[in-house]
């Protein structure tokens, strides 16, 4: 895809008054934290726009060397090694000014609940949990259970939590579905493999402005916190249900001992998921806009499937099987299959802007 030298140009000038901007000492508050924001997003594009643009002046400055005998040579040399590189870093600046996903920034609430399987499902829910506990931790992101149920057998029949980091929304917003595995669970005496399921949705975490919460929209009621957890939890009226009234969606939050922090955190999924439902609303009006993306993002659609007996993951948006079922399940290997369908998004962006 080759971008036309105008566009260059503008986004040099773009990004130099941007500078100037920042330099002036003018900005302040939402302004300054704006500039800033704009700053960081164009940064990375002005850098390879600059170099797309000095590769072509160094291209064209050494095609007119052709017409010498004594610096041909060299200048042939030195043309095959441009031409060769010259692309790569039109295909990287193409993506670069790909739309961004205005939450790829943000925060995520990670939701896991088993699906049909029973206790299998459970214990799967809890492995898909730790990996991604594994794999937030291999990026420096931070991990905090907002609200567990866990299995009398082990894993979680429902886990939510956030993750908090650079970048996070953007690398794991493709994991949403149904995640589905196939082994032989340990009480089987005959050495059947079992299929079972757990769903995963993550849902970027909106900044307060983001999601107007009117204070009559809340039905907040207390109750008596129920299951594992230590004796506390069935003294006090500790655990909290928010319904929003507007959408009539329920959050229930019973971990935390105090009826604030459950408060708290109750608020945080309930904002998230209202955030969600305003996006999904959003790019229902502009489906035409969604259909480059990898999956529908469905929690419905089954997206991958992890088999114990051959040791393999498969993706099936993109067909990607990976034989490294044990690397992945401990978190580094998922960086594999993150990275391949984020790669294959912006493949398909890029031809529909193409079309």
């Amino acid at each position: 895809m080759t971008i036309p030298a105008e566009r260059l140009d503008q986004i040099a000038h773009r990004f130099a008054e941007l500078e100037a901007r920042m330099a002036s000492g003018m900005l302040e508050g939402d302004e300054f934290v704006q500039a800033s924001r704009d700053y960081a997003e164009l940064e990375p594009v002005a850098k390879t726009a600059a170099e797309v643009k000095a590769a072509r002046e160094e291209i064209a400055s050494l095609e007119k060397m052709l017409a010498d005998p004594e610096m041909r040579a060299m200048a042939e040399e030195e043309l095959a090694d441009l031409r060769k590189r010259l692309p790569d870093a039109e295909r990287e600046l193409a993506i670069a000014m790909l739309p961004r996903d205005s939450a790829d920034s943000k925060p995520a609430m990670l939701e896991i609940r088993a699906g049909t399987g029973g206790d299998e499902a459970a214990l799967f829910a809890g492995d898909l949990y730790r990996m991604y506990e594994r794999f937030a931790a291999e990026q420096g992101w931070k991990v905090e259970p907002v609200s567990m149920n866990a299995s009398e057998v082990g894993g979680f029949k429902e886990i939510v939590a956030n993750v908090a980091g650079k970048g996070v929304f953007a690398k794991l917003k493709f994991e949403s579905g149904v995640h589905r595995v196939q082994r032989i669970p340990e009480t089987e005496s005959g050495g059947r493999i079992h299929t079972s399921a757990a769903t995963v949705a993550v849902l970027p975490e909106p900044d307060e402005v983001d999601v107007q919460i009117g204070p009559n929209d809340l039905k907040i009621d207390t109750y008596r916190a129920s299951g594992a957890g230590g004796q506390h939890v069935n003294t006090t009226d500790s655990a909290i249900r928010i319904t929003h009234l507007p959408t009539n969606t329920v959050v229930t939050c019973q971990d935390a001992r105090s009826q604030h922090k459950n408060k708290e955190k109750a608020m945080q999924v309930l904002r998230a998921r209202l955030y969600e439902a305003q996006r999904e609303a959003t790019q229902g009006a502009e489906a035409d806009a969604r259909k480059a993306m990898v999956g529908s993002g469905d929690r419905s659609e089954r997206i991958r499937t992890y088999n114990f007996p051959q040791g393999r993951v498969t993706d099936h948006r993109i067909g990607l099987t990976l034989h490294k079922l044990p690397e992945i399940l401990a978190g580094p290997g998922l960086g594999e299959l993150v990275d391949a369908l984020i790669a294959e998004d912006e493949a398909k962006r890029l031809s529909a802007l193409n079309e």
